[in-house]
């Protein structure tokens, strides 16, 4: 059941048939089995590392990050795939909390890895473009592997309310299972499909790369920040095109100056998700597109698979009900279940706010090393998602709110704790909360309130420098409001509620 092998039949089919486009140029299908097989041989021969172990991959978009993280499945090993804009030490806590020997960097993240952090001396970093990476591509390839369906194959680091990320054990059978959600749900794909991934592939672009690499779609890896140009000249060039976009992206899309005039009817499926999407972009978005579009909503825990909004929905334009379908994330995927409980776990009416909680074969094997937070995340076989919401009588789901007071900026999780326990680091700091303010373009903004200690001075400045120099530039605040005091209830819980409310008064 290796995830790996779904390439290997694909290549025997289709050889010479485009795998992987990148500012590289293009890798046929043979080439790019013929690369993971190799990583895979070199990986095996000069580490002798035994099945299970963890490789980190800290890699912006570029073809190397596929081959690497076929090669590490076909050597029978765990990828650890991380997003290139976390901060090295952030890298550094993960590759170590993972216990990675070995980790597959990008020639700037490698620098950033080998000065930022102390990981290079515990962790081999193999650079892509090195005569290192270049002796894995030489070695002889493994061309056959056998793992269990329950054998890990992804780590998927998320952040919690400890400020720890935690590390979500997607097994060979949860990423199987998601793929065959998409060609269920989704759409139908084969070697005639093209996907853009202009969002990390380590993240919900990469993991959707499965189900079409599976199939032999050709891959087109755009690297460096999200250009809606250059979405535009792939739709000119390429049929039968499926992206993902965070609605940040897909705002930026159905905003860009040209979007009216360019021809978009190669444009088969742009799945969104990762935030919620305003209403008023995605009717903008169907008019422009047609009915193209599908809500995912999932996460790390249960990668890309719980509910969805398919396009022929979304294109129901008769629909008495589409302005509240549009507000929802959709319905159950097939083979998941999905409810809405009180807090002792009995599911709630039709209507009524609770904790979202789904059971399927794409739910984590669990946390790794985290017997704690396994217990609060899964019960009785169920993923308690920490998502607020309900449930109508057709079972489209809404999301209310989040506990653990996440933010979601841009497509991106952001824990405020996290950001907290850093500002807490400073001496002149008493206190702080952080919290969200609406935001037109990335939906919601980081906003610190902070207490210093009487007679001490602190500046945004000196604030935002702490934050650059220990988490990634997009967590950190984009503005600060220094308070000398912050609510609180009778049990000295901070009232973030009305933090909010102060900052709505503030527009």
């Amino acid at each position: 059941m290796n995830l790996s092998m779904s390439l290997r039949q694909v290549a025997l089919r289709f050889p010479r048939h485009p795998a992987i486009t990148s500012d590289a140029g293009t890798v046929s299908y043979g080439q790019f089995e013929d690369s993971a097989a190799r990583i895979a041989g070199g990986l095996t021969e000069r580490f002798a590392l035994p099945r299970g172990s963890h490789v980190g991959i800290a890699m912006e978009n570029c073809a190397e990050f596929l081959m690497v993280l076929y090669g590490i499945w076909r050597a029978g090993l765990v990828a650890i795939p991380m997003n290139s804009k976390l901060h090295p030490k952030e890298m550094e806590f993960i590759l170590t909390n993972a216990g990675a020997q070995v980790c597959f960097c990008t020639p700037e993240l490698a620098d950033k890895l080998a000065s930022g952090s102390g990981i290079a001396a515990t962790c081999t970093l193999i650079q892509t473009g090195s005569r290192e990476f270049a002796g894995l591509l030489q070695a002889k390839g493994i061309s056959e592997v056998s793992s269990a369906p329950e054998d890990a194959a992804w780590l998927f680091y998320t952040s919690g309310t400890t400020g720890r990320p935690k590390g979500a054990v997607l097994t060979h059978r949860n990423l199987q299972f998601m793929s065959h959600c998409y060609y269920s749900d989704v759409d139908q794909v084969d070697e005639r499909d093209t996907k853009i991934h202009a969002a990390p592939l380590s993240h919900g672009s990469g993991l959707y790369a499965l189900a079409h690499i599976a199939k032999g779609s050709h891959q087109i890896i755009l690297s460096g920040s999200f250009e809606p140009e250059r979405i535009f000249d792939v739709l000119a060039n390429h049929r039968n095109v499926t992206m993902f976009g965070a609605p940040t992206m897909v705002s930026r899309l159905i905003n860009h100056p040209r979007v009216g005039s360019v021809d978009t009817s190669n444009l088969k499926t742009l799945y969104y998700g990762g935030a919620p999407m305003y209403v008023s972009d995605l009717k903008r978005a169907l008019e422009l597109f047609g009915p193209k579009l599908t809500q995912i909503y999932g996460q790390g825990e249960s990668p890309m698979t719980i509910t969805y909004l398919p396009k022929h929905i979304l294109g129901e334009k008769d629909n008495p009900r589409l302005e509240q379908i549009m507000a929802s994330c959709g319905f159950a995927r097939a083979g998941v279940e999905v409810k809405v409980v009180g807090e002792d776990g009995q599911e709630l009416p039709v209507g009524e706010v609770g904790e979202v909680i789904t059971r399927s074969d794409c739910v984590m094997r669990g946390y790794w090393n985290n017997p704690e937070a396994n217990a609060k995340a899964l019960r009785d076989g169920w993923l308690w998602t920490g998502d607020v919401g309900s449930l109508d009588e057709y079972g489209f789901l809404t999301l209310k709110d989040r506990s653990k007071d996440m933010i979601i900026s841009g497509g991106s999780n952001i824990y405020p704790r996290e950001i907290e326990e850093v500002l807490l680091t400073h001496a002149a700091v008493r206190e702080c909360a952080v919290v969200s303010r609406p935001h037109a373009d990335w939906g919601e903004e980081v906003i610190a309130f902070v207490v210093p200690h009487p007679g001490a001075t602190v500046t945004a400045q000196d604030l935002d420098t702490l934050c650059l120099d220990n988490i990634a530039r997009f967590k950190r605040p984009k503005g600060y409001r220094f308070v000398n005091d912050l609510p609180k209830n009778s049990y000295g819980k901070i009232l973030k509620t009305d933090l909010r409310e102060k900052l709505q008064k503030e527009t």
